[in-house]
């Protein structure tokens, strides 16, 4: 809202925003906050169970908590006018991912129950928003429709899921998960209705990445801590910050800047066949799988950090035990997913598969590899790794300065 209280309504329908500069605001910001907690304690979960059992519930209900950003995310893109109705609902969907953080230590325990009704409250906030903007915005009803159908079939699923013994409780969850993923695709033929935002898309990604990376910091803080400053735990956590800092040059100086500039430059070549088509121009963001493939593509890239950072705690914590270890395999297995990740990104936005099998491409079975030959010590495979991951986003760096030029 303005800072003048008189300027702009306090009640405002929601109107479909593609033809103006904008960015993240500072509601969602705040709004990005409780995600932050949620996936802190996703960490901490895998931080004490560190095993194939928990790995598996480490990415599934990553895979929840991260649909749900994107959900509110591609709603924001569209529809985001920042009135009271639209503020009260992100603080009160905002309270409900609060409250997946909260029993997220046992969300597939003790704690599903609490964990199911926090994830149905904040689906429903999003379901009555898509509902809001299905009455006002009558030209995005195509899209819309894909959106509020999805939505409503996911608030069921969730509903149900609470009369639903374990394990198929979690089942339903699942399919609602696939439901989430579904839909951007399917709305993805309806784009000319209500096309994305092709500068806020990226921000906003950029954004949930910082937060992961973050997580990543926290792990080197967390792991000095509980150590009390180990000479070589610290050594480690020296290492495992430059890991995160390679992570970090890796992804906003090559992948996200190469793939963000690729969309841009899609939708100026559609500005200009629909101007030499007559067009008026009003409607230029058409939208294919480059803008599915730039979403999906940023799973692996925020799971893989996130899973490294976790990996980089345990070598922290434990500077003397021989490798390979739970912890060094998720450190590569991780750094590979986040690898994979990025190619996905550059790839599918360039639509040059080629070049993304080279770079990043590359590198995942190179980082694999570092799980079963690596050094045996952790300070050492810390090392190893860093210095590898430099190699890359140095390889990566000079790749892109050259398409660039």
């Amino acid at each position: 809202m303005s800072s003048d209280p008189g300027a702009i309504p306090l009640v405002r329908p929601p109107t479909l925003r593609h033809d103006e500069t904008r960015g993240a605001t500072r509601l969602e910001l705040f709004f990005d906050l409780a995600y932050v907690l949620a996936v802190a304690a996703l960490a901490a979960n895998l931080v004490t169970d560190v095993d194939w059992g928990g790995v598996g519930e480490f990415a599934f209900l990553l895979v929840l908590i991260w649909l749900s950003w994107v959900q509110f995310t591609l709603y924001n893109n569209r529809f985001d006018t920042d009135d009271l109705v639209l503020r009260l609902g992100k603080f009160a969907a905002m309270a409900a991912v609060l409250g997946c953080a909260a029993s997220m230590s046992e969300a597939t325990g003790s704690l599903s129950t609490p964990f199911a009704v926090s994830y149905l409250a904040g689906r429903t906030v999003l379901l009555l928003l898509y509902a809001r903007a299905w009455r006002h915005v009558h030209e995005a009803r195509a899209t819309i429709g894909v959106y509020l159908a999805a939505s409503s079939v996911v608030v069921v699923l969730w509903a149900v899921s609470l009369a639903t013994p374990a394990p198929l409780r979690f089942a339903l969850w699942g399919l609602g998960a696939l439901v989430d993923i579904v839909a951007p695709i399917v709305a993805t033929h309806r784009s000319a209705t209500a096309p994305l935002h092709l500068e806020h898309l990226p921000e906003r990604f950029g954004l949930l990445v910082i937060l992961v990376l973050g997580e990543v910091a926290a792990a080197v803080v967390a792991g000095l801590h509980d150590t009390n400053w180990d000479p070589t735990s610290s050594l480690i956590s020296g290492t495992a910050f430059l890991v995160a800092v390679a992570a970090w040059w890796a992804y906003f100086d090559v992948s996200e800047a190469v793939s963000a500039n690729a969309l841009r430059r899609a939708e100026e070549a559609a500005e200009r066949e629909e101007a030499e088509a007559g067009g008026d121009g009003d409607e230029v963001e058409k939208v294919d799988e480059r803008h599915d493939l730039f979403i999906y593509g940023h799973l692996p890239v925020t799971g893989g950090l996130l899973a490294a950072g976790v990996g980089l705690e345990e070598l922290i914590l434990h500077p003397h035990d021989v490798l390979p270890s739970a912890g060094s395999w998720l450190v590569v297995g991780g750094l590979a997913t986040f690898l994979a990740g990025t190619a996905l990104l550059l790839g599918g936005t360039e639509r040059r598969v080629g070049r993304a099998l080279r770079w990043p491409g590359l590198a995942v079975p190179v980082m694999l590899g570092l799980g079963v030959v690596g050094p045996r010590d952790p300070l050492l495979f810390g090392l190893v790794t860093a210095v590898l991951l430099a190699i890359v986003v140095a390889v990566g760096t000079v790749l892109s300065r050259r398409q660039q030029v």
